[in-house]
């Protein structure tokens, strides 16, 4: 199994980055996805989730309204749309997949499977 994370980079407060995921070695379809991300000093934090199949979506207060986290189920790849960024935004961000059938709550301990993480630096 393999995921990987690319798209970050630096942007201005206000701007946009779009998160890619690619996932090798499984078919997306059978997995929950989930973005998280840590900032220097920071604990690992969830970021935004999608339940199998893409139906559902969720997200930490912090991002709602902001983040959008979609999926391309042919491409099995999942992305994380970030607008109207803000300084404190700046992390590496990882995305991750569990087997967990359903559930709206995902935390860093629960995942099965991990990417590298790609580094987001919004200044201000």
């Amino acid at each position: 199994v393999q995921l990987q994370a690319s798209g970050g980079g630096l942007v201005q407060a206000g701007g946009s980055l779009r998160l890619s995921c690619a996932l090798s070695g499984r078919t997306l379809r059978d997995y929950r996805m989930g973005w998280f991300r840590q900032a220097p000093g920071k604990e690992r934090e969830f970021v935004a989730g999608a339940v199998r199949g893409g139906g559902r979506t969720f997200y930490a207060d912090a991002v709602k309204g902001r983040f959008t986290i979609s999926r391309d189920m042919a491409k099995n790849t999942v992305y994380l749309q970030m607008n109207n960024l803000k300084p404190e935004d700046t992390a590496m961000y990882y995305c991750a997949i569990d087997r967990l059938i359903s559930g709206a709550t995902m935390t860093a301990e629960g995942m099965n499977f991990w990417g590298d993480g790609t580094l987001v630096t919004v200044s201000s």
